[in-house]
């Protein structure tokens, strides 16, 4: 008989790819770790771990088992949650793994909407670069993202639910000037940038370099509030989605002279029944709210 847990730290190695940090996931001690994978081997009568020098790596059956794991702990959850919704209300916990601007923008908002009392929501901050493996290795049930960050592609394992397509703006001190920017009369500029490899700070470059120059960073910001409010103090610009920019800091926004924009969408594990709560969730978000330049996907200004 498999134990569902050593299945799941089998499978959280193959994603965050050493004992050590698998023992920091699940707060145990990296000893605790291993003797419980060695006790999956023991019952699996099949070895599952290989060294290369001080680390382990998972054999071929091991890569096999560990992410067939993700599909029968998936089954699991589901199961469960069907027996405590049999009531015909759906019931336990649903992670959701949202960006920065989505999470007051769309994920709040879905999630007020719900009236479920045996239902549980837990909101998750995560950028695309953290969500899809998130999703992959079975910490998010849902996540909102974009199909547009290429170095974290969506693949067939994966189901996609367009939600709404977001304009890329310049965003300027309150005093720059009106109309579409062109980005090459801001290669002088200061410019506040996200932390590296993150999807707008990749974007950001990309864009620049495309436009003849390469943007001198005068600081890096994880959370757009701060980069909003070193804007506002005139210290720098900033390419940023539509969706962050909170109307209380008085900057302005200008539309790019070659439009931009992110395709936000849902997106699920392919391959696992849905569980009641992950379709409520779901439908919820299909409902986007109305916010200046958010276009529902399908309507006007979608792609």
């Amino acid at each position: 008989m498999l134990n569902p847990w050593r299945l799941r730290l089998l499978s959280r190695l193959d994603t965050l790819g050493t004992v050590r940090a698998v023992a920091q996931d699940a707060n145990l001690s990296a000893s605790s770790v291993s003797q419980q994978l060695a006790v999956l081997e023991a019952e699996t009568r099949t070895q599952l771990l290989e060294r290369t020098g001080r680390r382990v790596r998972l054999t071929p059956a091991g890569l096999v088992l560990a992410r067939r794991a993700r599909a029968i702990l998936d089954h699991m959850d589901t199961v469960e949650a069907e027996l405590r919704s049999l009531g015909g209300e759906p019931a336990g916990l649903v992670r959701l793994g949202a960006f920065q601007s989505a999470i007051h923008t769309l994920a709040v908002p879905a999630v007020t909407r719900l009236a479920h009392p045996h239902l549980e929501v837990q909101l998750l901050e995560l950028e695309p670069h953290e969500s899809i493996p998130a999703l992959r290795g079975g910490d998010a049930d849902v996540i909102i993202t974009t199909t547009d960050f290429v170095e974290q592609p969506l693949g067939p394992d994966l189901d996609i639910v367009p939600l709404a397509t977001d304009p890329i703006v310049l965003v300027t001190p309150s005093e720059a000037p009106r109309g579409p920017a062109v980005l090459s009369a801001y290669a002088d500029a200061p410019w506040a940038l996200d932390v590296p490899q993150s999807y707008m700070a990749n974007l950001t470059l990309r864009l620049c370099r495309e436009s003849g120059f390469e943007p001198r960073v005068v600081c890096r910001f994880s959370n757009y509030l701060m980069t909003l409010q070193h804007v506002e103090a005139g210290l720098s610009i900033a390419l940023l989605p539509g969706l962050a920019v909170d109307r209380r800091y008085r900057v302005a926004t200008r539309e790019l002279s070659t439009p931009v924009t992110r395709t936000i969408t849902a997106v699920v594990r392919r391959g696992t029944p849905l569980r009641a709560g992950v379709n409520v969730v779901l439908d919820a978000l299909r409902q986007p709210p109305d916010l200046p330049g958010l276009a529902a996907w399908g309507g006007e200004g979608a792609d």
